[in-house]
């Protein structure tokens, strides 16, 4: 997958993952969240409205991330007056550098292809701190056309366990209506580093 690809699908609105909000199961896991000063990156971020969602509840340091040029153009209108608590990066996720406390996915890892897993499971391990989590909503089925492409919770088990402990990984009971029993929420804490 390229940029370009990307690109033309926010330049034609060919969007329909996006459902306009933060989903529930994002929203339910951040109001949980006590200490609102947590670095937090959002990789793959699309619209932020995860980021909308977190400021709203007063976090301070949200990072956004993409490398569509168009997603990053709309969140930086979107997001213009709230520089000091949101900070926007255009860059390849495999490429970015950085660590957090928090890394928040909202099934980004659909877009990646099983042969680059791997590389993924690793990336988002370089990107958490030790100690700091990695949580948020996977898909729970496989798709006929890809991208997305899907994954199980064992699947997603073997390809974390290795710097990540596995908290939860559980059925999403309140995801909305279309992703009724197809979605998993998980809290995954980075290992301490050897």
């Amino acid at each position: 997958m390229n940029p370009a690809y990307w690109d033309y699908r926010y330049a034609h609105n060919q969007t329909g993952w996006d459902v306009g909000y933060a989903t529930p199961p994002i929203s339910e896991y951040v109001r949980q969240l006590k200490n609102k000063d947590k670095a937090v990156l959002i990789p793959g971020c699309g619209n932020g409205y995860e980021a909308g969602f977190m400021l709203q509840q007063g976090f301070t340091h949200i990072h956004l991330l993409d490398f569509s040029s168009e997603a990053v153009k709309h969140l930086q209108s979107r997001f213009e007056k709230f520089k000091p608590q949101i900070k926007i990066i255009q860059a390849d996720f495999f490429n970015y550098q950085g660590q957090y406390d928090l890394v928040l996915e909202q099934t980004f890892i659909t877009t990646v292809s099983p042969e680059r897993r791997k590389a993924f499971a690793q990336k988002i391990a370089d990107l958490v701190k030790p100690g700091g989590t990695y949580a948020g909503v996977f898909f729970n089925l496989h798709f006929d056309v890809n991208p997305p492409y899907g994954g199980s919770a064992d699947e997603y088990i073997a390809l974390f366990s290795e710097h990540f402990i596995i908290k939860s990984i559980e059925p999403c009971y309140n995801s909305i209506i279309p992703r009724k029993g197809e979605e998993l929420f998980f809290i995954f804490t980075r290992k301490a580093l050897h």
